[in-house]
């Protein structure tokens, strides 16, 4: 009921905002509709909630170009078919070994003998959903391990960039990096940015430079459960970046697998 909330609210300010033709949203009447979005966020302890709320407060304050550029970005990734053509529940997840912030080799298959693995990838530090996330998940680490289970993170970006993630963050978990997105191709994941979003992120804050090259590609932020047999039991697949798989869910996968 709360999430739907979030929804409402932010279909209002939306509504308001886009009803140019007799008058604008006043800047006051935007930090209004933040202001109650935020009073049903601190009421709602969900990530997805949390997620709703950055949206909305986007909606509020960006201008037309770039809520088009991302608009046609996310439209980019769906047209794609990414999320039907990636790995799915059913198959073989694919083993890899990838250096973690301190430097030090990191198996899946390793992990895997002790119990179910948690796999997910996140965009980088620089991406406000990916922190909201990667907290949350944080937060929901002790009912994965309470069910036997491995959290692990990946993301394109450097291992210098990832540590100062894992630092603001304060994660207990695994956080790899996948160089190149070399392991996120053998899950099928990546996708190349429009060139107009590709160039507002390099623009804002460098993701060339975060990721060490310039290929201009994420990946997905796909979340599997993979269990003992190295077979994925759970996927997250979703063409907006801006949604994620909830951590409870997760819990509660694992509680009844």
């Amino acid at each position: 009921m709360k999430t739907n909330m979030v929804s409402t609210l932010l279909l209002g300010g939306l509504l308001v905002a886009c009803s140019g033709k007799n008058e604008k949203k006043t800047t006051t009447e935007n930090q209004e509709a933040i202001e109650k979005t935020e009073t049903v966020i601190q009421e709602d302890h969900s990530l997805k909630s949390k997620l709703d709320a950055k949206k909305a407060n986007f909606e509020l304050k960006a201008d037309d170009t770039k809520k088009r550029i991302y608009k046609e970005g996310i439209e980019s990734v769906n047209n794609s078919g990414i999320t039907n053509t990636a790995l799915q529940v059913g198959d073989q997840a694919p083993n890899f070994t990838l250096k973690n912030a301190l430097g030090n080799p990191v198996s899946l298959n390793d992990y895997l003998k002790k119990g179910k693995v948690i796999l997910t990838w996140y965009r980088g530090g620089w991406c406000p959903y990916c922190n909201l996330t990667l907290h949350e998940l944080q937060e929901e680490l002790p009912n994965f391990k309470a069910n036997d289970a491995t959290l692990i993170a990946l993301t394109p970006e450097l291992p210098d960039q990832s540590m100062t993630t894992a630092e603001k963050n304060k994660l207990e978990f695994e956080v790899l990096s996948d160089i190149g997105n070399n392991v996120a191709k053998e899950y099928g994941i990546v996708f190349k940015l429009t060139d107009e979003v590709a160039e507002i992120y390099n623009e804002a804050f460098d993701m060339n430079g975060y990721n060490g090259d310039k290929s201009n590609e994420l990946p997905l932020a796909a979340t599997y459960i993979i269990n003992q047999n190295g077979v994925i039991e759970y996927a997250f697949l979703d063409a907006d970046y801006r949604n994620r798989a909830e951590p409870s869910e997760l819990t509660t996968f694992l509680e009844k697998h």
